[in-house]
């Protein structure tokens, strides 16, 4: 069996009905698979799973035979050190992680017969093909402007109004607190999606109030942030120094250095190197949220976001998505729609972007000019097409209508 057919069973849950334990007896509740991790590192994060009556949140790892864990050298890589459960079709030998601890594991129980497998695991490839594709393409090749303005203009609405609740969220944390708020948001999108979770993890346990304490001092800002990403090498003594000293003061704990990718990054976008633009943010950024809500100009905007070898590019995507939201979010708080209508207007004066998302909606014929554009054919895309949900699309809706006219 390939292990990529292991991780289909696993994904798609087709273990459900069949009883897991541990391979000491230990009885395994599966209560989410976790989200499937490209980069490098464990095959799933984010996971949540009950032994014997304990739940365990972390990392799972899959391989057809214990042995793989061992040929691939996870028991030397810290990387592999939160894995919950070792997942695998034959354990035929105890596996440890880097600190000599071991693994739980688990043979997975599925359905046996190996041809109906193969042929589901066939039929569910071409699904998900199929699913990676707009529904309604061959009509909007047709006819593009089933697709009209006015349904742009909704869907722009709703992303804003979905960041707007992840916005809501950071303000429970931050116990109502706006300035802190934007400051967990900015560092999760200097994290530029492959490194979200862990930026928005090191601004949550490296509180804006003890940087503040220190936001004249360029060269501590950078040692405390670092130090807490646990990303100082041993050759930067002097970093690794002021790290102890304000790891002490503030009775600091680092994050495990674990949690970085840097499998497939490009120089310009490593961990370290983000976090160090970071904090020269925080370092010419005193007030930050009063300048972004007192500048109503996309060109008075951008130079509150510019730091060394920050590009246009970057520093676009900051401001789709933390800087405009947090004007439209605090605009909706005061109930000022005027000033939530200027937020939507900026939107429109940003560069669109480039995905294989927005490149699939370019191929059928829709024109993308902006920002406002490309944000809100990726809610399309995401919440409709995706999900299927095309009889509440306005497309997908006048496709059904059409269609029963032609009936009578």
């Amino acid at each position: 069996m390939p292990e990529i057919l292991l991780h289909y069973i696993w994904e798609h849950c087709l273990w459900a009905g069949f009883p897991q334990q541990t391979t000491d007896g230990r009885p395994v509740e599966i209560l989410s698979v976790g989200e499937h991790n490209r980069d490098a590192g464990p095959d799933y994060s984010h996971a949540r799973v009950r032994i014997n009556g304990r739940e365990w949140v972390g990392n799972i790892e899959i391989h057809v035979t214990s042995g793989d864990w061992i040929k691939h050298r996870h028991h030397l890589d810290k990387a592999y050190d939160n894995v919950i459960l070792h997942v695998v079709r034959t354990a035929d030998k105890p596996v440890y992680n880097s600190r000599g601890e071991l693994v739980p594991q688990c043979e997975l129980q599925y359905p046996g017969d190996r041809d109906y497998l193969t042929d589901l695991f066939a039929a569910a490839q071409q699904m998900d093909s199929a699913r990676a594709r707009i529904g309604c393409a061959e009509q909007l090749l047709r006819e593009p402007t089933l697709l009209t303005e006015g349904w742009r203009r909704t869907l722009l609405r709703k992303r804003l109004d979905c960041k707007r609740a992840s916005i809501e969220r950071i303000l429970d944390i931050t116990r109502g607190s706006w300035e802190h708020a934007l400051y967990i948001s900015l560092a999760r999108n200097f994290g530029f999606h492959t490194n979200s979770v862990p930026f928005e993890e090191l601004a949550i346990h490296t509180p804006l109030s003890y940087l503040q304490k220190h936001r004249n001092n360029r060269f501590q800002l950078t040692a405390m942030l670092l130090g807490q990403a646990g990303l100082i090498s041993d050759e930067e003594t002097d970093l690794l120094r002021e790290y102890a000293f304000l790891r002490t003061k503030f009775d600091l704990t680092p994050l495990d250095p674990t949690i970085w990718k840097n499998a497939r990054l490009r120089p310009q976008n490593s961990p370290a190197l983000r976090i160090r633009q970071f904090a020269q943010l925080i370092y010419q950024s005193e007030a930050l949220l009063s300048k972004i809500l007192d500048r109503h100009e996309l060109n008075e905007l951008i130079p509150l976001l510019q730091v060394d070898r920050l590009g246009r590019a970057s520093i676009d995507i900051l401001l789709i998505n933390t800087v405009l939201p947090y004007k439209y979010a605090y605009a909706l708080h005061r109930h000022d729609n005027a000033a939530a209508e200027q937020a939507i207007l900026l939107m429109e004066q940003i560069a669109p972007e480039d995905n294989h998302i927005i490149r699939q909606w370019r191929t059928l014929g829709q024109h993308v000019t902006s920002a406002a554009d490309t944000q809100a054919l990726l809610h399309l895309y995401q919440n409709y097409c995706q999900h299927h949900e095309c009889i509440n699309c306005e497309v997908g809706y006048k496709i059904f209508e059409s269609r029963q006219l032609r009936l009578f």
